[in-house]
């Protein structure tokens, strides 16, 4: 009842202009707000219906209040905020809105404390703190539209601000692009190039030295840049026109010279019939000290008439030969008058055309030839050889000899070569096994090898036409030397080769006394076949599709197969030898057929054997230049099957003796998460470890 009977006496509030100015400025000026009088109270007289503040009951103090302020004039009672803003100081609102804000919460707490004790007194005191309440929402609502009025002020500077750095970047911007501008005009001046900088001048020393003081003119010169070019450039005239006297000069003792050699010339040519006599009398003398001057004298005459790259080859290997390698025999082989008609007069080769072409003509009454017939004489026409032919035969230090045969294509402007070897001991199989021929007519033309062409000093570049291609001098003697080395090296290499294919055939693994200690006493697994197989059955087997995608084997390679056994345990070795042997190593595909099919896919163990004789070659070279490699591989690929095999565990479900009882001395078995054996043989401890 008490709660309704204050709803019912609830005063209402009229505002007015001037109550808020004076009571938000009486807070500005620092005046606590306490539960006594405040500047509200002159808005509570204007706006209560009830009884005058003095005689409300339960109010403290009766009349004893202060007096209320005075009401500004009705000029002064509007003002704007805006200037207001201007001289307040922000700090001292924000101290009295958290005063203002206190207020509130205390007025607030003492209403709820009155509403809760129910007494009927306690209205007038429950409505003098709602206009105080009243009133301090007044000042808040005060401080909030400053508040917006500063943030909007601010706002504004900002953007005025923010015009002025647009404006100053902007005429940034200018000033940059006119450096710009300025810096690429001197770069311009710079870079300037006149004609007298293609000149090429003496120094300054030698200007100063040599040129004469009216040109120099040190004393000007030395300090302007321009009047030392300009000076320059006349002493650079005066040097051109001496040198143009000069010139002259030469020419005329240049006239006198050849008149000399005219003269010479004349003598040298009496000289040749009485040479030719002497040369003819000391032929018992060439033969008699083994000096065959004039069989080399016929070889050079004869070399006149080989075209230019054979005649390129013919002078560089007799040249290298002489000098460098005593094994190494040149000559010139056909039929030189052949040679001589090649290059007979117009008039000759006309009225033998004539001639040829009534014998056409009346071999063309008899019959007519098929198209067969035409396409091959064209071919046999476009492949034909020049008559002559240099041979170059390399001796090797046991008595075997290669012999190379080069020939001339005239028409396609190419050299080709046959290749013979002369051993001391008689061949069974060719040492040439495996290489493919290039087509048919190459057993009867020879092969023309890129190498054949650098000896005959032809090169044909890309953008050069085939038949403008000549002899370079300079071409064969520069791959002279090299060729011949190599040459030499791979003949030693295939009769090495050829002698333990041999041997591997049988079954046997040859190993030297230099390469005894590579290997244990006691290799238990046998190489049991030895085969070659072409490059298409290499290709189809499964375990060797690594080796084919890495580009290490290609169809002039040479491809073998080896089978080793121990027990049931049967391990097959794909092998490709390269040309290069035994400077690039064979390379060996393993798998292992033992308790189903392991190879370097699914079986570590398998890989890392692979890996011992592919990787770690390098140990199994011996003495140079390294010819026992392969049966060396072979070798080691024995011993680390039996590592492998002695160190599997025993299977616990069959009965009986393990199969591969264990005789190699391991320090571990396996190593780490994949199983790792030990394959690496230990010399002279004699056991086994891992890498």
């Amino acid at each position: 009842m008490a709660s309704e009977a204050g709803k019912k006496r609830k005063p209402k509030v009229i505002r007015t202009d001037g109550a808020t100015p004076e009571g938000k400025r009486g807070k500005a000026d620092g005046e606590q707000v306490t539960a006594g009088p405040s500047p509200g109270w002159a808005l509570l007289k204007a706006s209560r219906r009830g009884p005058g503040p003095a005689e409300a009951p339960g109010v403290p103090g009766g009349d004893s209040r202060p007096p209320l302020l005075s009401s500004p004039p009705q000029d002064a009672r509007y003002y704007s905020e805006e200037c207001e803003v201007d001289l307040r100081d922000p700090i001292k609102d924000y101290e009295l809105y958290k005063e203002t804000c206190q207020e509130l919460q205390r007025l607030m707490a003492e209403i709820q404390e009155l509403k809760s004790r129910g007494i009927k007194d306690n209205a007038s005191e429950i409505d003098e703190r709602r206009v105080q309440s009243c009133v301090h929402f007044m000042t808040l609502k005060k401080l909030n539209r400053l508040a917006h009025i500063r943030l909007k002020k601010g706002r504004d500077q900002t953007h005025e601000a923010k015009q002025k750095v647009d404006a100053y970047h902007l005429q940034l911007q200018n000033l940059l692009y006119e450096v710009m501008h300025l810096q690429k005009e001197i770069t311009k001046c710079l870079e300037f190039k006149s004609k007298h900088e293609e000149i090429e001048l003496v120094s300054l020393e030698e200007f100063y030295s040599e040129a004469p003081t009216e040109i120099s003119r040190p004393d000007i010169t030395l300090t302007e840049p321009h009047q030392q070019t300009l000076a320059r450039l006349d002493w650079e005239l005066e040097q051109r026109k001496r040198l143009a006297e000069r010139y002259k000069e030469c020419l005329t003792i240049k006239e006198k010279i050849l008149k000399e050699i005219e003269v010479k010339k004349e003598y040298l040519s009496s000289l040749q019939p009485r040479l030719n006599s002497i040369m003819q009398a000391s032929l018992p003398v060439q033969e008699y000290l083994f000096m065959p001057f004039d069989q080399a004298h016929k070889q050079y005459e004869t070399a006149r008439h080989l075209p230019p790259p054979l005649y390129v080859l013919f002078v560089q290997a007799s040249a290298y030969g002489q000098a460098c390698d005593k094994k190494l025999v040149v000559a010139i082989e056909g039929s030189v008058e052949e040679a001589k008609a090649l290059y007979k007069p117009p008039e000759d080769s006309q009225d033998d055309e004539s001639d040829s072409d009534v014998e056409e003509e009346q071999t063309t009454k008899r019959r007519r030839p098929t198209l067969g017939v035409q396409l091959d004489d064209k071919r046999k026409e476009m492949l034909k050889r020049h008559p002559l032919c240099v041979t170059i035969d390399l001796k090797c230090k046991d008595d075997n000899v290669l012999h190379l045969t080069f020939y001339y294509l005239m028409n396609l402007n190419v050299m080709t070569v046959k290749a013979k070897v002369t051993t001391a001991v008689e061949m069974t199989t060719a040492i040439s096994a495996g290489i493919v021929t290039l087509s048919d007519y190459v057993t009867e033309l020879g092969h023309p090898y890129v190498w054949v062409q650098k000896l005959g000093g032809l090169h044909f570049p890309k953008d050069q036409p085939q038949h403008t291609v000549t002899a370079d001098n300079s071409l064969s003697a520069s791959h002279m030397e090299l060729t011949v080395k190599l040459l030499r090296t791979r003949l030693q290499s295939r009769l090495a080769l050829h002698k333990q294919f041999a041997s591997l055939e049988h079954g046997v693994v040859p190993v030297s006394s230099e390469c005894q200690h590579l290997f244990p006493t006691k290799i238990v697994s046998r190489l049991v076949k030895w085969s070659a197989i072409p490059f298409e059955d290499y290709a189809e087997l499964p375990y060797t599709k690594d080796v084919l995608e890495a580009g290490l084997a290609e169809d002039t390679h040479l491809y073998y197969m080896a089978l080793i056994e121990r027990g049931t345990a049967k391990l097959q070795a794909a092998v490709v030898l390269n040309p290069g042997y035994s400077a690039l190593p064979p390379i060996f595909s393993l798998c292992l057929n033992w308790k189903g099919e392991r190879t370097g896919n699914n079986d570590d163990n398998i890989r890392a054997m692979e890996s011992e004789v592919n990787v770690c070659y390098k140990e199994l070279w011996g003495p140079k230049p390294g010819y026992q490699l392969l049966t060396n591989q072979l070798q080691r690929l024995c011993m680390v099957l039996d590592v492998y095999l002695e160190t599997e565990p025993h299977d616990t479900s069959v009965e009986g003796p393990k199969e591969f009882p264990q005789e190699k001395m391991c320090l571990r078995l396996v190593r780490g998460p994949m199983r790792l054996k030990p394959f690496k043989f230990n010399y002279p401890q004699g056991f086994f470890s891992h890498r």
